[in-house]
């Protein structure tokens, strides 16, 4: 049985409604994984930046696209 590797992606966004979320980890397999769940509670928000927090490393900074 393969071991699938869970990954902690942190988000920071703007909602519709045009709050700041600061800080939202949320697992997923890769990158498109997290951002389709971020996306499921919150529809038509906006990234603003996102960040990988791997075990053992420091978070990686990513600039939205």
């Amino acid at each position: 049985m393969a071991h699938t590797v869970v990954v902690k992606y942190g988000f920071r966004i703007r909602t519709r409604g045009g709050l700041i979320v600061d800080k939202l980890l949320i697992h997923g397999r890769d990158e498109v994984d997290a951002e389709r769940k971020l996306r499921q509670m919150y529809q038509h928000c906006r990234i603003l930046e996102r960040t990988v927090c791997t075990p053992g490393k420091n978070a990686e900074l990513a600039p939205a696209s």
